[in-house]
């Protein structure tokens, strides 16, 4: 897949044959975020496979559905299933839902994953912000010619997740007695889970949690200047010495024992951005 201009157009103009206003904030909903569909006033909702260049996923956990609403008086744009890299789509196509969004008009975009514990003082169901994360997936969204009304060809990335947002959400999830985290994403291509020596290594270079998402949509997010909030469910504990194996309906069954803490934070933190 290449980027045109055109292939942007035709898909806004599909998504706009539907839906007219202009939606604030963007949302993934990822591992553990799916209960939040439930508090959107849902005025739309568009399946992937018909719409234009949007890749479809393959996980039973992700559904496919492009989901316009309001939550409170914000309205929103929510993603409710995303695809990555591990199912054979390239980074161009993992991402142009984001790239989409902000077309039609986003200026945040929160996300959420389930992530492994590399950090030993976690523990299951604990949630972590992300304020930083590593990249180690083997390809970049941004590689390739760069379309200048995207966004620059080099982005800086110092400082990829909001500040001020990450900010808000420590102090919402004090509010409601929701212990969280602070901590490091790496991200990795899957869809297997690590070896031994790879959490040890992971670990070493200053990861706190592992996944195979977010990370993507993240630098196509700041590539175009839209603010980032993410966080993880901390779903199994990578602990090298004592490795056990551990199943996805494990990690689905964790994850999905947090989902309520998480939108928590995040209901609040969407009605309490600007």
């Amino acid at each position: 897949m290449i980027l045109k201009k055109s292939q942007f157009d035709e898909t806004l103009d599909y998504i706009r044959k539907y839906y007219s206003d202009t939606p604030e904030i963007g949302i993934v909903l990822g591992t553990g975020m799916g209960g939040l569909v439930e508090y959107i006033k849902i005025e739309k909702s568009l399946p992937y496979n018909f719409i234009p260049y949007f890749p479809i996923s393959t996980v039973e956990s992700h559904f496919g559905k492009l989901i316009f609403g309001k939550i409170g008086d914000k309205k929103v744009v929510a993603m409710q299933g995303r695809t990555h890299y591990y199912e054979g789509y390239s980074m161009l196509e993992v991402t142009y839902p984001i790239r989409i969004m902000k077309m039609l008009g986003i200026n945040k975009l929160f996300l959420s994953n389930a992530a492994g514990a590399l950090n030993l003082t976690y523990q299951k169901g604990d949630i972590m912000l992300i304020e930083d994360h590593i990249n180690l997936q083997p390809e970049n969204p941004l590689r390739g010619p760069n379309l200048d009304f995207l966004g620059p060809r080099f982005p800086d990335m110092s400082q990829p997740y909001d500040k001020e947002l990450i900010s808000k959400a420590e102090q919402i999830a004090k509010n409601q007695n929701i212990s969280v985290k602070k901590g490091v994403y790496v991200a990795v291509a899957g869809p297997n889970l690590e070896t031994r020596a790879e959490y040890r290594f992971l670990k070493t270079i200053g990861a706190d949690v592992v996944g195979m998402s977010t990370v993507p949509e993240v630098i196509v997010a700041n590539h175009m200047g839209v603010k980032t909030f993410a966080l993880s469910i901390v779903t199994d504990i990578c602990d090298p010495d004592h490795l056990k194996p551990v199943s996805v309906e494990e990690i689905i069954h964790v994850a999905k024992s947090s989902e309520p803490k998480v939108v928590k934070i995040l209901l609040d933190l969407v009605k309490e951005s600007h």
